[in-house]
């Protein structure tokens, strides 16, 4: 039997061109579906949903709350190269399990669905008997799964409390399967035992429903920083990525820098570089 220790060096070897592999039909029938579905919900107008999620148990409890009360239209558009950024990914992921199963690995309750206290969610699969989280990252992203460095205090995107929690509902162990979008490197990160008794989804999930019921909404998920020592102060990096910063922040003032957007809160002296608007 296959063991999931050994699966990046399976996958890679199945990927060498000095070896001879021929694909199983069922398995290249099951890929084409799932690029299929991916293309398909990515690209269809969504209608919205539930607020609270599953999927969005490791989210902060502002921005939640802002998804449950806050029109929609208030929110930051997503841009069209970001859609096909996330259909790259979704790609890229189905690719990943494929591999998986032609590595000779056992992936099984492939988007199972789970439920704890009337929230449902669907993990990615089941890999050798653990749950398995597939995530494609940039080489930045990449190296923290590589380097094991993704723990419950540097996780600005909630992975942790999501895996955890399918997890834990499975009572099986966990980890993430990582692949560098650019460099096509793959990794994979076991979660700890402790992280996952650690994070249990149901004590969250009453957290964040009694967040949702009030009429106004939690504090500030992060405060703004310090931008280096001229006196202004921006958004950090988490804050930075929300579609909700412009309500959150109602001064917000953007600024067109050369290694990317810099969203200021506070401004003492005027940044030298082009300043965009809402609807640029």
């Amino acid at each position: 039997m296959a063991n999931i220790e050994n699966l990046v060096d399976d996958i890679y070897h199945v990927l060498d061109p000095r070896n001879d592999h021929v694909c199983d039909e069922e398995n290249l029938a099951a890929l084409g579906e799932a690029v299929k579905d991916a293309v398909r919900d990515q690209l269809r107008t969504r209608k919205g949903g539930p607020a609270l999620r599953f999927s969005g148990i490791g989210k902060q409890p502002r921005q939640l709350w802002y998804d449950a009360h806050v029109d929609p239209e208030l929110a930051e558009p997503l841009e069209p190269q970001a859609v096909m950024k996330f259909l790259y990914g979704h790609i890229i992921e189905a690719v990943a399990l494929f591999l998986c199963k032609e590595a000779g690995h056992e992936v099984t309750d492939e988007q199972k669905e789970v439920e704890v206290d009337g929230i449902k969610g669907h993990m990615d699969a089941c890999i050798d008997g653990h749950v398995v989280d597939v995530k494609s990252a940039s080489p930045f992203g990449f190296k923290k799964f590589a380097e094991g460095e993704i723990t419950p205090k540097d996780d600005s995107f909630g992975y942790i409390r999501q895996l955890s929690g399918y997890a834990t509902c499975e009572d099986k162990p966990a980890a993430f399967l990582a692949i560098d979008k650019v460099a096509g490197r793959f990794a994979l990160s076991p979660l700890s035992s402790y992280a996952i008794k650690g994070h249990p989804p149901a004590p969250r999930i009453a957290m964040l429903k009694e967040a949702l019921a009030k009429d106004t909404p939690p504090e500030r998920c992060y405060s703004d920083v310090e931008d280096g020592k001229s006196g202004n102060r921006k958004l950090g990096m988490e804050c930075g990525y929300c579609k909700w910063k412009n309500v959150c922040w109602p001064e917000l003032r953007g600024f067109a820098y050369s290694n990317g957007p810099r969203w200021m809160t506070k401004i003492v002296r005027e940044p030298d570089v082009y300043e965009f608007t809402k609807n640029d």
